[in-house]
This record gives structure tokens, C-alpha cells and sequence, in this order.
């Protein structure tokens, strides 16, 4: 009989209910309590981890929220250059199967008392964006949703999208012409708009560049499914584990994480490029090199945390909470 009473570090149990498809190489997987609990309550933008049975650990958004819910729903897009998480998803996994999943957590939460809200999602990026939209919708916000894809076969959710009115826009690539305009989305926005955006690099770096033009950092939001910096490698420094004292020396062409995980320090770790944030570790002494995409400059300046798998040191010695 399976406990899923947790904290936050704790894993779920969880069953493989329901794998359908969604658009083309996305599945959505439907994942419930093998005993008919309800799970654990989910806010818009967070994403789960699941613990595959070759060893990979994933992030993957989820596209609903609610209290208590009787299920969790990822979307997951088969990765050409899969190294054996969106890949295994696609291939091995079959319903009825029981996975180990972590509890939800959530970096790209969504501000519910902004004056409008503009969601932009491309690809696979509208995961989070429509579990967005649905709690936009059910509370009477302000808002507006532009969808991006390359071809009419990569929607997903389009009828549920639909049904939403004017407020939704759905841009193809190769049927416009053109790449969605992302300047003159944010242009048309009135003061006070929060926006976020979900999807691939060269569109999160364009919609970064377009929003900060006329809106402060603390309105634009994005989450990335890729790093936008190389890993540290350089290594020459210590980390010192404060809870035994033991000393680590991080070589050239190591992380953080793969020192730790080669001494026996057990750490979570999914992503392994810094967009997840399962591997964060407490740093008690030392200026770190960050390299992820998940903290913000206000906290990668206090250096009271680091994402051991890619990020490194700007000294020669970090004390981290381990």
C-alpha cells in the first residue's frame, strides 16, 4: 500500500493511467495515486520530475493546476536528440506502469492580480502556458495567448483553445510565412502587463530582448527547456561539505554534481543544464559561478544557493549545506 502523505523532497508513487496523443511526437501522460488519493495541490507554471526505469531522472511541465487533484497531466515531445528521457516516454513506457515522481514544484509562477496578462508559447512551450490560461480563464482575468508552431500538425489542445473566444491566437509558421512578430506583441500591450513566455532558445531570446524594451525585469517571465549558458567545467576549486567536513576537489571537466555524486553525496538531479532546479544546494561560504537559468540576478548575487550541475566558483572554496 503506497504513502503519498510527503514533504518536499519526498517522491510520489504514481500510475501510468492514460498516455494519449496530443500533437505530432507529444504524448500527454495522466498519472494518478495507484489508490485513488487525491494528489497534492499544483499552481499554474509548476512541473514534476519523473524517475524512469532506465535511470533518467526528467522535468516536465505540468498542463493542470487545482487543489487536491485526482490526476497529473505532462506533455512530453519526443526529443530528436534524446538521451533516453522524452525517448523511453515514447518507446517503453505503457500504462498501468508505476513511476517514482517528485512533488511538485514551481518556477514560472503566474501573477494572478496583474492588470493583463500576456501568455506566448512555442512548440512544447504550451504546457505551462495553457495550464495558465485555464486558471486565467476561471478567475475573469484580463488576458491573451499566442501559440506558435512550425506546422498545423504541432498544436495541441487547439479545440479546448478555441473554445476561449478571441483572446487566443494561433500563429503556424509555415503558413504565414513568417515567424511570429514578437515586437509588436509586446507593443500592443497596455501598462502593467505581465508576460510569459514558454518555448525554444531563439524565441525566448528574441521575446527577452522585445519585452525589456518598454517593461521592468519583474513583469517578464519565461522558463527555458534548454541552458543559455555552457556548464562550468573549469574547476581548480573545494567544496567543502559542512555537515561532515569532508573536503572535494572539483577537476577540470567535472560539475559540482558529478564530484558529489562520484564521492557517494546523494543529490537530485534531472536536467543536468540548470533549467529544473532539482539539484539546488544551500552555499554557506563562497562566490559561486552561476550558470543557470532559474535564479535571478538578485540571487545569484547573494550566492546563497547554486544548481550543482552546472554551475561552479569564482574562489577557491565553497562550503555548501551538505
Amino acid at each position: 500500500m503506497s504513502d503519498n502523505s510527503t514533504t518536499a523532497h519526498d517522491k510520489l508513487t504514481l500510475r501510468v493511467q492514460s498516455i494519449t496523443h496530443a500533437a505530432k511526437d507529444t504524448y500527454l501522460v495522466e498519472l494518478t495515486d495507484p489508490n485513488g488519493n487525491p494528489l497534492p495541490s499544483v499552481t499554474p507554471g509548476s512541473h514534476i520530475d519523473l524517475h524512469l526505469a532506465n535511470g533518467i531522472t526528467r522535468s516536465y511541465s505540468l498542463v493542470q493546476s487545482g487543489d487536491a487533484p485526482v490526476s497529473y497531466v505532462v506533455g512530453v515531445k519526443l526529443d530528436a536528440k534524446s538521451r533516453g528521457g522524452s525517448r523511453y516516454v515514447h518507446e517503453q513506457l505503457r500504462v498501468g506502469s508505476l513511476l517514482p515522481v517528485s512533488m511538485p514544484r514551481n518556477l514560472f509562477p503566474l501573477h494572478e492580480d496583474a492588470k493583463h496578462t500576456v501568455l506566448i508559447a512555442g512548440g512544447i512551450g504550451i504546457t505551462p502556458i495553457w495550464c495558465m490560461a485555464q486558471r486565467l480563464q476561471a478567475i475573469g482575468a484580463s488576458w491573451e495567448i499566442w501559440y506558435s508552431v512550425r506546422s498545423r500538425a504541432d498544436l495541441a489542445f487547439v479545440p479546448l483553445l478555441q473554445a476561449m473566444g478571441d483572446r487566443v491566437h494561433l500563429h503556424v509558421d509555415e503558413e504565414a510565412g513568417k515567424i511570429l512578430n514578437l515586437p509588436a506583441i509586446v507593443a500592443a500591450a497596455p501598462d502593467g502587463t505581465h508576460f510569459y513566455c514558454c518555448g525554444p532558445t531563439p524565441m525566448l531570446d528574441a521575446y527577452e530582448t522585445a519585452a525589456a524594451v518598454r517593461f521592468p525585469a519583474g513583469q517578464i517571465h519565461l522558463e527555458r527547456f534548454a541552458a543559455k549558458q555552457a556548464a562550468s567545467v573549469d574547476g581548480g576549486f573545494v567544496i567543502t561539505l559542512a555537515r561532515s567536513g569532508r573536503d572535494l576537489v572539483v577537476p577540470q571537466g567535472a560539475s559540482v554534481l558529478k564530484v558529489l555524486l562520484d564521492n557517494g553525496i546523494n543529490v537530485d538531479s534531472s536536467c543536468q543544464e540548470g533549467i529544473c532546479g532539482c539539484c539546488e544546494v544551500v552555499v554557506l561560504e563562497g562566490e559561486v559561478d552561476h550558470r543557470d537559468a532559474i535564479l535571478t540576478e538578485a540571487e545569484r548575487a547573494a550566492n546563497k544557493t547554486m544548481m550543482v550541475c552546472c554551475s561552479g566558483a569564482k574562489c577557491s572554496r565553497l562550503v555548501l549545506d551538505l
